[in-house]
């Protein structure tokens, strides 16, 4: 199965004091172990620098070449399938946007969406399954905690 990762997941495995990294790091490692593979979009790694480096969100937050080596790790490991937004990711992104009266907030979560569904790809690793759920369309695999997003 192809599970779509989204920024809050990646951030939870990669930032030890998270407090779903446990639970994150437990997920993902069962996945691989099963065969699984992961859909990442380059705006989920944009996403991810940004939090990770934020000294505001974390007492102890990665150093930018740290964020940058995690990133590039995840871009280039041998179980991920990189994908870009299409124009019709875009365009059902937008048209979502409008139908579910989403804010500004949604607008990230949104545009992963319609990447990860223009690819097939409906499964979602996310601590906010919410965000998904909206669409109707998307499935999250759980962990054993959820405390939302960074």
């Amino acid at each position: 199965m192809i599970h779509g990762v989204d920024t809050g997941f990646l951030v939870a495995v990669e930032v030890s004091c998270h407090p779903d990294h446990a639970a994150a790091r437990f997920v993902g490692s069962g996945l691989r172990k099963n065969g699984d593979l992961f859909a990442l979009a380059p705006q989920v790694l944009a996403e991810f620098v940004h939090v990770v480096t934020d000294a505001r969100r974390f007492s102890a937050p990665l150093a930018m070449p740290r964020a940058l080596e995690r990133a590039k790790a995840w871009w280039s490991a041998r179980d991920v399938i990189r994908l870009a937004p299409e124009d019709r990711a875009v365009a059902w992104s937008l048209d979502a946007l409008s139908q579910h009266q989403l804010g500004r907030k949604r607008i990230l979560d949104t545009l992963l969406a319609g990447t990860l569904r223009s690819a097939g790809v409906f499964s979602v690793l996310t601590l906010n399954p919410d965000d998904f759920a909206t669409f109707g369309e998307f499935t999250s695999v759980p962990l054993a905690s959820g405390s939302g997003s960074p």
